[in-house]
């Protein structure tokens, strides 16, 4: 057993992993778990009481984090004007000639952005970023004409997130390098912003059926629900 194992292991026998905490215990007692040699990122996981087989129940949307992810968000603009749009920040920017480099296979980006203009040319790679998660859409802020601001945006930190076929979700809030009020603010913001996006076809039951926090190399804590809804 490794020796962060072996820390991993004394550290869980003192907190209870069946127990549902409120926001604030359960980032207190992520807190108490030993970090890795790396700045993990920390996210909100939730499953939700949704039929993933149904389209109209599908649940994804973005969110501006206060303190933002953490992450160096590397975007890509998909735009007849690429001035503009490195202008703004972005490392890469272009239309035809980033087409072809994602068609060859290349994604050195995290978050891929598009003019409304651009978006027939950009669907000839939607077989290539849509399973990514990566296509630019106008339901998640990523296609619009303010490029500008949309990069702006991306970079102080909002993310993307999206429903998996098992109906659960995964959004990013933070690093364990954070503090812990910043990392309430923004499980606190996900976890609103997540309530905020039940399907209007979704009818009755519970929503938010359940919601952990946890960091790269630590294990799930359990979050109470009712009580972060109402916090």
């Amino acid at each position: 057993m490794s020796k962060l194992s072996k820390r991993m292991a004394a550290a869980r026998e003192g907190v209870d992993l069946t127990k549902a905490y409120t926001l604030d215990e359960a980032v207190d007692t992520l807190s108490k778990f030993p970090t890795a040699k790396f700045d993990e990122t920390i996210e909100v996981y939730a499953h939700l009481g949704v039929d993933p087989r149904q389209t109209t129940q599908m649940v994804r949307g973005t969110v501006a984090l206060p303190h933002g992810s953490g992450k160096q968000v590397v975007v890509a603009v998909f735009t007849e004007n690429p001035d503009e749009a490195k202008a703004a920040g972005a490392e890469f920017a272009g239309l035809d000639d980033l087409i072809e480099k994602v068609q060859g296979g290349w994604l050195d980006f995290d978050v891929a952005v598009a003019t409304p203009g651009a978006m027939k040319e950009v669907r000839k790679v939607a077989r290539v970023l849509g399973p990514r998660g990566m296509m630019p859409n106008p339901k998640t802020g990523t296609v619009g004409d303010d490029v500008a601001k949309i990069v702006n945006e991306v970079k102080a930190g909002r993310v993307e997130y999206k429903m998996d076929k098992t109906a659960n979700v995964a959004v990013v809030v933070g690093k364990r390098s954070f503090s812990k009020e910043q990392i309430l603010d923004n499980a606190k913001t996900v976890i609103d912003s997540l309530a905020k996006s039940k399907p209007e076809t979704f009818k009755g039951g519970a929503f938010l059926k359940s919601l952990t926090i946890s960091s790269t190399m630590s294990p799930g804590v359990k979050i109470d629900v009712k009580a972060a809804q109402n916090n």
